[in-house]
């Protein structure tokens, strides 16, 4: 059973609204996008491979290097939604990948890396 497109945004609305405190209290300035695919553009710059997957993207300037700078164009977080659809058949698994990849671009925002997500992920903070 495939999940349309309706049915896709409302996961990734739901998935915004789960985003945990303190992590949520400061997202006011990033749009949150759904694409379809990554554009060429994305690929390139993050040296993907045609055979790679990616689920979402995070695009601004995370907090920690902004050196006190207040005034910046909203940070962008997307979510790709044929890699999700093409990797996950079942409803559940699929809001479940949405959710991760949320929480997963917001901890970039925040300027985590991947060793400190991979870290918060196993405690159980998403």
């Amino acid at each position: 059973m495939q999940v349309g497109e309706e049915q896709f945004r409302n996961y990734v609305a739901e998935a915004i609204d789960a985003i945990p405190y303190p992590f949520s209290s400061r997202i006011d300035n990033i749009a949150f996008l759904v694409e379809d695919e990554p554009t060429p553009e994305q690929r390139v710059k993050l040296h993907l491979y045609p055979n790679e997957t990616l689920f979402g993207l995070y695009e601004g300037v995370p907090l920690p290097q902004r050196g006190g700078v207040t005034k910046l164009l909203p940070d962008k977080i997307t979510v790709f939604k044929n890699p999700i659809l093409a990797t996950f058949s079942e409803p559940k698994d699929i809001e479940r990948q949405i959710h991760k990849t949320i929480w997963h671009e917001v901890a970039h925002f925040y300027g985590l890396d991947h060793t400190r997500i991979h870290q918060l992920e196993r405690k159980h903070i998403t």
